[in-house]
C-alpha cells in the first residue's frame, strides 16, 4: 500500500515512515505544502496523510486543491490541533478522517487500512438532492434559493447523508463519519441531530427528506423530499 505523508517535522515523519514500513506500507515523504500538493496531484497513492500546519500551503489547502483537481485519494488529516470545529473544517473541505497528535501507531494503521478498504469514490463539488444542495468548499447549504443556517456538526451530518443519498446508513456509520471512529458516548446523539436537521432543512419548507428506517438507520431521499 503506497502512502504519501506530508509532515514538516522531519524526525516525526521519518519515525512514522519506519513504523508504517514495518506494517507493510510503502511511504513517500514531503516536508512542505507545495511539494505535498505536487506529489498528491501527480502521484499514485492509496492514502494521503496531511499535517495541517505546514510551510507553504497548509493541509486544509492541499486537500481542497486535491478535490478541485478531482483527485479523490482518501485523505487523513494528522495534526496537533484538536476540537470539533477543526474536525468539521477538515471534513468540509474533503478529508476522510482526522487523527490528533500524539497518536498510537496501532490506531493510525487501523485508520489507514480502513481508508484503503473504502477506496476513493468521487466527491462531487456540490452535493444535490432535489432542491437541497450543499457546497463543501463554500461551506454553504441551501433549500432552493434559501441559505440554510447549520452548525458545523449539522453541516457535516447533512454532507454525509447527501453523499449516501437513497442509501440506508446506520447510527454507527454516522458516528464514525461525523463524530469519531472511537466515540464512546450515547448513540442517541445521532437521533438528536437528525431532529435538528429536520427542523432546518424540511419543516420550514413542508418537506420530509430524511426517513427513519426503524431498527436500521436513516435515509436521505435523492429527490430531496
Amino acid at each position: 500500500m503506497k502512502v504519501l505523508l506530508v509532515e514538516d517535522e522531519v524526525r516525526l515523519a521519518e519515525a512514522v515512515q519506519r513504523g508504517l514500513a514495518a506494517e507493510g506500507f510503502q511511504v513517500e515523504l514531503a516536508h512542505d505544502g507545495n511539494e505535498g500538493l505536487f506529489k498528491a496531484t501527480t502521484g499514485a497513492y492509496e492514502v494521503v496523510v496531511l499535517d495541517i500546519m505546514l510551510p507553504g500551503l497548509n493541509g486544509y489547502r492541499i486537500c481542497q486543491e486535491m478535490r478541485k483537481a478531482k483527485v479523490w485519494t482518501p485523505v487523513l488529516m494528522l495534526t496537533a490541533k484538536d476540537g470539533e470545529y477543526d474536525e468539521a473544517d477538515a471534513f468540509d473541505i474533503g478529508a476522510d478522517d482526522y487523527l490528533t497528535k500524539p497518536f498510537s501507531y496501532v490506531v493510525l494503521v487501523a485508520r489507514l487500512r480502513a481508508l484503503v478498504r473504502r477506496g476513493a469514490p468521487e466527491r462531487p463539488a456540490v452535493l444535490v438532492a432535489g432542491d437541497l444542495s450543499l457546497d463543501p468548499s463554500a461551506h454553504r447549504a441551501a433549500r432552493g434559493d434559501t441559505t440554510l443556517s447549520l452548525t458545523p456538526r449539522e453541516f457535516a451530518l447533512l454532507q454525509f447523508l447527501l453523499r449516501h443519498r437513497d442509501e440506508v446508513v446506520s447510527k454507527t456509520q454516522i458516528l464514525e463519519a461525523v463524530w469519531d471512529a472511537h466515540y464512546e458516548g450515547d448513540d442517541n446523539i445521532v437521533e438528536v441531530y437528525i431532529g435538528y436537521l429536520r427542523k432546518k432543512i424540511d419543516a420550514p419548507f413542508g418537506r420530509r427528506s430524511i426517513d427513519t428506517v426503524r431498527g436500521v438507520g436513516y435515509r436521505l431521499m435523492g429527490t430531496g423530499g
